[in-house]
């Protein structure tokens, strides 16, 4: 078990639901980041695993120079099972095809080739989404896992992928309940929510004092918070991010905006519909 981590009201603490932070405190090569990653893994899937890869994502953690980071955690657990995990801030573009297809394309990257290989030396393969902020399935259910299923004859096919998905959004009610009477998906899900809500700090404390996965995850957050230089690296991330895409936004709004004053003035020029559906096609504005 961890030194016990104890947040007071004066901690500034890293939001973890970004994903820079996510990445960086799972993924340390530290005993708490590797434990944080293992137990969160084994909560999120019902079954204890230990991580013992993390296979290299594009750029390393590190590296600050490429900014069009992906920050999914791939990993291989020691029984061989594969899981991507990923914290998503902003999912509303994000459609159901899209887990499908990195689960499935996890899965089907296995190497089976060869004489000695066959289909039973395919693993189990998880895509797991944490959606931070907006609800994306309509019901209030916050812990989601799909597999393969016949609905009309309610028989599943116990087949290799799954996909999992916890909303944050969905926690008001569980963040009311004793840390002890939570499931292990709950309290992962409620420290993820909550962890910077100072109002929330008495049931965050709580909760690392029942899941030792999560004070360890806890204990590599207070690491990343205390080093100034990977301050400001994740502070210097996050605000390249948002500059980023307030600067698309505006260049969006305002070449819309000058679009439609030009079509006005073709208008008032007298130009019909069809010329200016030309002009459009013609490049010429």
């Amino acid at each position: 078990m961890p030194a016990k981590i104890y947040f007071t009201d004066d901690d500034d603490l890293f939001d973890i639901c970004r994903d820079n932070v996510f990445k960086a405190v799972f993924t340390k090569n530290t005993p708490a980041s590797k434990g944080a990653l293992s137990k969160l893994v084994s909560a999120l899937i019902s079954r204890e695993v230990s991580i013992i890869t993390i296979i290299a994502n594009e750029p390393p953690i590190e590296n600050t120079q490429d900014r069009q980071i992906r920050y999914d955690i791939n990993c291989r657990a020691e029984s061989g099972e594969l899981i991507n995990v990923e914290m998503c801030f902003n999912p509303s573009s994000f459609k159901p095809a899209r887990f499908e297809y990195y689960a499935d394309k996890l899965f089907i990257n296995q190497d089976i080739k060869g004489e000695n290989k066959t289909y039973s030396d395919l693993k189990m393969a998880y895509q797991i989404t944490i959606l931070a902020n907006e609800r994306f399935f309509k019901d209030e259910v916050f812990f989601h896992t799909f597999e393969y299923y016949d609905p009309v004859n309610q028989i599943p096919l116990g087949g290799q992928c799954r996909i999992i998905t916890l909303e944050l959004s969905k926690l008001e009610k569980i963040a009311k309940k004793p840390p002890e009477e939570m499931s292990l998906q709950e309290q992962w899900a409620v420290y993820f929510r909550y962890l910077t809500d100072k109002s929330k700090r008495i049931i965050i404390n709580e909760i690392m004092e029942h899941e030792e996965g999560i004070a360890m995850a806890s204990e590599a957050l207070m690491t990343i918070s205390k080093e100034e230089a990977e301050r400001f690296r994740l502070i210097s991330e996050e605000k390249y991010e948002l500059d980023r895409r307030s600067d698309l936004a505006y260049a969006t709004e305002k070449g819309m905006e000058k679009g439609m004053q030009k079509i006005v003035e073709m208008l008032k020029n007298g130009k019909s519909r069809e010329e200016i559906i030309k002009d459009y096609e013609n490049g010429n504005y």
